[in-house]
């Protein structure tokens, strides 16, 4: 296949996250993280792609990925994003949270920042339940767990923010940010619900289904430019397109996969 390089790393990588540009800036992205699962030792890494140069963004280019540093991960990395250029969030199947910083000038990872047992089950605070995910609008962080818990961080804070303990019956497989106050998470019995962190309780502002479905759905994403547009990804390899704004139903429902949508991350390409 063409424009495709293939790199052997030992590791069964879980993830992986291009490090965001400045808005200003022209260039694609030339660094990005994985995070490994399954193994002795995971850990999370850096790699490089190359300097890009005066390559502009409609030709392509592809460099063999350079390892930059990694560190240590405790548990199997569930989720990972960035923070901003410097800093790198994880979810584990242990049910920490934690925050790696990339230090440029040695090109080393330290850890900054851990929640441990941010997720744990019911009446015990030392049996970690995995985080399943989690999502970064600087300088907050969102995760949910198999614990159906909701925590809320900040990433300049030793204690977790607010916790929502029983937000969920079942297990919530992803959470992203629907606008700065609002988040939506997907479950495994096919729900996806709306979250308003203004408004004290446990419950969700509005919950949308399939109908008459309770497929697990396992990722979502929305519109880059239009926030009531989002995408998620079922089990059953569906997926369905939502306008939060209007019907608790799905306005579209595509066959996209033979095999459940689970790992994957929903990207729009044209709307």
């Amino acid at each position: 296949m063409e424009n495709m390089i293939a790199k052997f790393v030992s590791q069964k990588i879980s993830k992986t996250r291009w490090r965001p540009e400045p808005v200003s800036s022209m260039q694609q992205p030339d660094l990005f993280a994985a995070g490994s699962w399954d193994n002795e030792e995971n850990k999370v890494s850096l790699w490089s792609t190359g300097d890009f140069g005066t390559i502009n963004m409609d030709e392509d280019y592809l460099a063999d990925p350079k390892l930059l540093c990694e560190i240590k991960h405790k548990g199997d990395v569930t989720d990972m994003q960035f923070l901003d250029q410097e800093r790198i969030v994880t979810a584990s199947s242990t049910g920490r949270v934690t925050i790696f910083r990339h230090h440029q000038t040695n090109q080393t990872l330290s850890e900054k920042q851990k929640w441990e047992h941010a997720h744990h089950h019911a009446g015990s605070n030392d049996q970690g339940a995995p985080c399943t995910g989690i999502v970064c609008n600087s300088p907050e962080i969102v995760s949910v767990g198999e614990d159906g818990r909701i925590n809320v961080f900040r990433a300049d804070s030793k204690d977790i923010v607010r916790t929502i303990d029983d937000a969920d019956s079942s297990t919530m497989h992803a959470v992203t940010f629907l606008r700065t106050t609002e988040i939506l998470t997907v479950n495994s019995i096919g729900q996806l619900k709306m979250w308003d962190l203004r408004q004290q309780g446990s419950d969700p502002t509005q919950i949308f289904s399939v109908a008459n479905e309770r497929v697990p759905l396992h990722c979502l994403d929305r519109h880059p430019s239009q926030q009531h547009v989002v995408a998620t990804g079922g089990q059953d390899g569906m997926l369905c397109i939502w306008d939060v704004r209007q019907s608790k139903l799905p306005v579209s429902l595509l066959s996209a996969h033979n095999a459940e949508s689970k790992w994957a991350v929903v990207f729009f390409i044209h709307w």
